[in-house]
């Protein structure tokens, strides 16, 4: 078996902790039945409950305990929580110590995590002095093992620093998180935006952003935008 599972989890590492996951929000008009109308765009008026998985608790499995061994002694205080779910590892870090964080996982001869696959971005209105999480994968290609990094930061200060000084390859995935969700990489060589116009208002990938939508007039009926049609609940 390849070292990027732990072999004692047979692909899956379920996680320790019982306790119930937490709710950090919910999603509404999923696609479904709206209540038998005739509303057909599939934006029906559905909402389901968002849970993040519970913590996780040592030993977590194969390779997953020597990492977090090593990180732990490494920053004792930065990690601060564990998640192991669907065969996949998750720690939770404090935005502060990003930047010696990820020069270690690159460096240190244990992690070797070289590559940054991607960065992204999720907005939680419901978490309050976290509404921002900013996710990191990596990937150790001297050690084929994969891992998750992920920090929050508040609506009301949307700073974290930026990991360009150690994966330039974050260059262009920190702008784009910047441009939809209007989270501020700090030490960023040129944090403008990628996605939309430069002169764009907003950022477009907050729950609280409108959904938008054009009005379409067809044979003398006006159809409205999607998140406006088959008694859409505002």
């Amino acid at each position: 078996m390849s070292e990027s599972t732990p072999s004692t989890a047979r692909g899956v590492v379920p996680a320790r902790d019982e306790g119930i996951p937490g709710v950090v929000g919910t999603r509404s008009g999923l696609f479904g039945d709206d209540h038998g109308s005739a509303e057909v765009s599939g934006f029906g008026v559905i909402d389901e409950v968002v849970y993040a998985p519970p913590a996780s608790a040592p030993p977590y499995g194969g390779w997953f305990d020597l990492v977090a061994r090593r990180l732990r002694q490494l920053f004792p205080s930065a990690v601060t929580q564990v998640v192991v779910y669907r065969g996949e590892i998750t720690f939770y870090v404090e935005r502060r110590a990003l930047p010696d964080l990820v020069r270690e996982l690159r460096d240190d001869d244990t992690l070797r995590f070289e590559a940054l696959m991607s960065v992204s971005g999720v907005h939680y209105p419901a978490q309050t002095g976290h509404e921002f999480h900013v996710v990191y994968d990596l990937l150790s290609m001297t050690h084929n093992r994969r891992i998750r990094l992920e920090t929050t930061c508040p609506a009301a200060d949307p700073h974290v620093p930026s990991v360009t000084p150690t994966y330039p390859m974050a260059n262009y995935d920190e702008r784009e998180v910047w441009d939809m969700f209007g989270v501020i990489f700090d030490g960023h060589p040129g944090l403008t935006r990628i996605l939309m116009p430069d002169d764009w208002v907003g950022h477009p990938q907050r729950k609280d952003y409108p959904l938008g939508g054009i009005p379409v007039e067809f044979k003398g009926a006006v159809v409205p935008p999607v998140d406006e049609r088959g008694g859409r609940r505002p």
